[in-house]
């Protein structure tokens, strides 16, 4: 238990400094939601290295449910709604926009029952098969799992996006493969994988940042002499993004 809990915080450190540097690359306000998100699941699995340690009795119960809690509703509660209403800030206007948007109502409606339930009926957590085990009788149900998959991955896989694709399909993997595997794990390991999987979209938002400037140099003829240095720095050390850029401006067109 106690290298479990120091792998969660070792890996919530490494996920906290890449997440801040993909919130560095944001260029628009629409982006930062999106660009939070490994931030996000840095601090979660931080919240998680805590019930780890109470699990192992070293720190006291009042301590573990508070961390069991926020890891809980966040995970079962808040994401559902989260990742799809990140994806539709992103999304152009048009029908997967439109698509995208129905699953955030959706996610909206899912949050809102998951974290009635969770307030209102406690939350027993155990150690089964070597995994954190979180269950609770009014979240527990099929119905609200499917729901689950759909909002989260299904909001971003229908991104026109190929790189927040590949994210999606990346975690709806791996909930398949948890679910089958090991399905106590089904909310610990699957927020532990889609917390590394996170650190992915550092590069997705260094080819946002690249188009960008590209767009304001072209429409502006020219940039100031910091965004000129920042984006030749980019440029050097991602050269196959340039490549790319043309058609990417093309899907993912700024406002």
């Amino acid at each position: 238990m106690l290298f479990m809990a120091i792998l969660n915080f070792t890996l919530s450190g490494a996920i906290f400094v890449v997440g801040i540097l993909t919130l560095r690359k944001v260029s628009q306000p629409k982006e930062v939601v999106f660009a939070l998100l490994p931030l996000f699941f840095a601090l979660h699995q931080f919240t998680q290295g805590f019930v780890w340690l109470g699990q192992a009795g070293l720190i006291n119960p009042r301590a573990l449910h508070m961390a069991e809690t926020l890891f809980v509703f966040y995970a079962q509660g808040i994401l559902q709604f989260l990742v799809p209403l990140a994806v539709w800030l992103l999304e152009p206007k048009g029908w997967r926009k439109t698509l995208i948007g129905i699953l955030m109502y959706l996610g909206a409606f899912l949050t809102a029952y998951s974290l009635w339930g969770l307030a209102t009926t406690p939350t027993h957590v155990s150690v089964v098969n070597g995994v954190l085990y979180y269950d609770n009788p009014a979240t527990n149900h099929i119905w609200l799992g499917l729901g689950y998959v759909l909002t989260t991955c299904g909001s971003l896989i229908l991104s026109r996006s190929i790189a927040i694709q590949l994210f999606g399909w990346l975690n709806f993997a791996a909930l398949l493969a948890i679910y089958f595997i090991n399905p106590y794990g089904f909310t610990s390991v699957w927020c532990l994988y889609a917390a590394v999987v996170s650190v992915l979209l550092y590069f997705y938002f260094v080819e946002r940042r690249i188009a960008f400037l590209q767009a304001i140099r072209e429409k502006q003829h020219g940039l100031s002499k910091k965004l000129k240095t920042e984006l030749e720095g980019l440029e050097q050390r991602y050269p196959t993004f340039r490549q790319k850029i043309k058609k990417y401006n093309r899907l993912m067109p700024f406002d």
